[in-house]
């Protein structure tokens, strides 16, 4: 709650905190012919990749507007970077997690155990965080009902100008692959993350514990017969 009172306050206070980045340099919306012509599959953008190719099985592309495919692939790009977070909390904490009790189990028992002053740390860094996007690509609806859940015409989904290591490529076409390369990431690591949290869901234990199951299972009679060879 607190986090949203902050995003409602500030989210559309004028800053200065994203116009210094060196991702400026690079035009994101001008990605080659691909990215400027709208009769191009999703109106250009990057993500169209072998295997899947012109993936819409459910035809949602057919008659949407420009705008909204747009605001679809912001939601993407955001989801796919908490996704790629998230999968790999799952994988790092199992083995090493200092914020918590040093209890193992699933990661939804873990969150009830954060010292409450992390709490107040967390929700502050998320507020930050969300007001910098929402200032970098979201219109101001106080300006008028239009504007509502609306992308600001100018903005291209997912470029908060954000690269403080200078890692993006001044060639567009380069640009592009990298897009493709973090959309691929991201889709996986969705899949990666929701698959982590059924699993503990259904099992109440966590993939780690699991894993080790699955091996003994599978390379049970081998690591018996190791053991044995080397009298351990």
């Amino acid at each position: 709650m607190i986090s949203a009172v902050s995003v409602g306050s500030f989210a559309f206070a004028p800053t200065s905190m994203l116009s210094g980045s060196r991702v400026s340099s690079v035009n994101m919306v001008a990605l080659g012919e691909k990215a400027n012509d709208d009769s191009a599959f999703a109106y250009g953008l990057p993500g169209n990749i072998a295997p899947a190719g012109n993936f819409d099985p459910a035809n949602l592309l057919e008659g949407t507007s420009k705008e909204e495919v747009y605001r679809w692939r912001e939601a993407e790009l955001a989801h796919g970077r908490v996704g790629m977070l998230a999968a790999a909390g799952f994988l790092v904490q199992e083995k090493f997690h200092p914020l918590f009790d040093g209890v193992g189990g699933p990661a939804i028992d873990m969150i009830p155990r954060l010292p409450p002053y992390l709490w107040i740390f967390m929700t502050i860094g998320i507020g930050i965080a969300e007001t910098a996007r929402i200032q970098a690509g979201w219109a101001n609806p106080y300006e008028k009902m239009d504007n509502v859940q609306r992308l600001k015409p100018e903005y291209y989904p997912g470029d908060l100008k954000f690269d403080p290591l200078g890692l993006a490529p001044e060639d567009p076409a380069e640009f592009r692959i990298m897009q493709e390369k973090e959309l691929s990431h991201g889709r996986l690591a969705m899949l990666a993350a929701a698959g982590f949290m059924a699993q503990e869901a259904v099992t109440d234990q966590t993939w780690g514990s699991q894993d080790t199951a699955l091996d003994n299972l599978v390379f049970g009679a081998w690591f018996a017969a190791e053991k044995a060879d080397y009298g351990m």
